[in-house]
């Protein structure tokens, strides 16, 4: 079986002339740059955020635009822009691309350039560094995702928040490499007590006996989709748990999906070998994905 991703997407010829917004200024993607001595290259050190747009519009802009000032925030990165200008540098972007549905946006920030290759904050002495890339983007997701768990925890708040969209992401890239020499496409991480968390790049979740169920939050990115999706259950009477539970509850239910903003929903086939439900898409995805998809093209 041929290894696929939550991040496939379909081919686009068109990606080869986008042009991407750095500092302020568009440039084609052949001549956008940042110095070798910038924070985010260097060690690591920026936030981002990924964006969707659907036939015109970017998808929930404001609490992902509100999300990326409260992680800058938190590492104590000032971006040096209001929401209003990140929110018209998006719009630039697209409008010089001409996009109109079915694009991805990345929208990172970087602490800057450094005046010596060395760690402390004080030594970017020219910053912060934007960077937005926009491409056309299609999910290609042909078949339900396998997943395998592994060793790799999201871990405690006060080591790396798991909460915190960092650059940094070093840990979900080793869960990954250990899930696919496992055989999976993606991997499963258990949080610090053992319980079912997230995979290395979305949020997940399982159907038992009709009802939904996720992780309480507590140590994963708490995703706008994830949280969408919950709120659709709520108000469409679908029974929906945001609580601890165990492999032998995973391996048990009738269904398993991700979420994510580039793949919605994706559904999951098997988990560590074993097959989940029909190891196809169920009827409870179904309906979340249709619930969604009216939430996000509306008209």
């Amino acid at each position: 079986m041929d290894k696929i991703s939550t991040h496939d997407a379909e081919d686009d010829a068109r990606n080869a002339d986008i042009r991407i917004w750095v500092d302020g200024k568009l440039t084609h993607r052949d001549d956008a740059k940042v110095s070798v001595y910038d924070s985010g290259f260097m060690l690591g050190d920026g936030v981002w955020e990924g964006l969707r747009l659907y036939n015109g519009r970017w998808t929930f802009i404001d609490e992902h635009i509100a999300r990326l000032f409260e992680a800058a925030k938190a590492i104590d990165l000032d971006i040096r822009l209001t929401p209003d200008e990140v929110m018209q540098a998006i719009e630039d972007t697209r409008a010089a691309n001409g996009f109109t549905t079915d694009a991805h946006a990345r929208l990172m920030v970087t602490r800057g350039v450094k005046r010596l290759p060395f760690q402390h904050p004080r030594l970017s002495t020219k910053g912060p560094t934007m960077v937005i890339i926009m491409e056309h983007s299609r999910p290609k997701i042909p078949r339900p995702v396998t997943l395998a768990t592994v060793p790799h925890v999201r871990g405690l708040p006060m080591t790396q928040d798991p909460k915190l969209n960092s650059h940094s992401k070093l840990n979900c890239i080793l869960a990954c490499i250990a899930a696919e020499k496992a055989g999976a496409d993606e991997a499963l991480m258990l949080d610090i007590h053992g319980f079912v968390n997230t995979t290395n790049a979305c949020n997940f979740f399982i159907v038992r006996r009709g009802a939904v169920w996720t992780s309480t939050g507590d140590y994963c990115m708490n995703g706008i989709t994830r949280q969408k999706v919950i709120d659709l259950c709520r108000a469409n009477d679908i029974p929906v748990q945001e609580r601890n539970f165990s492999l032998v509850d995973t391996y048990g239910a009738e269904e398993a999906f991700l979420t994510g903003t580039f793949g919605a929903q994706t559904p999951v086939g098997t988990i560590d070998g074993r097959q989940i439900g029909t190891g196809e898409l169920g009827p409870v995805t179904t309906r979340i994905r249709a619930l969604y998809k009216a939430l996000v093209t509306p008209g």
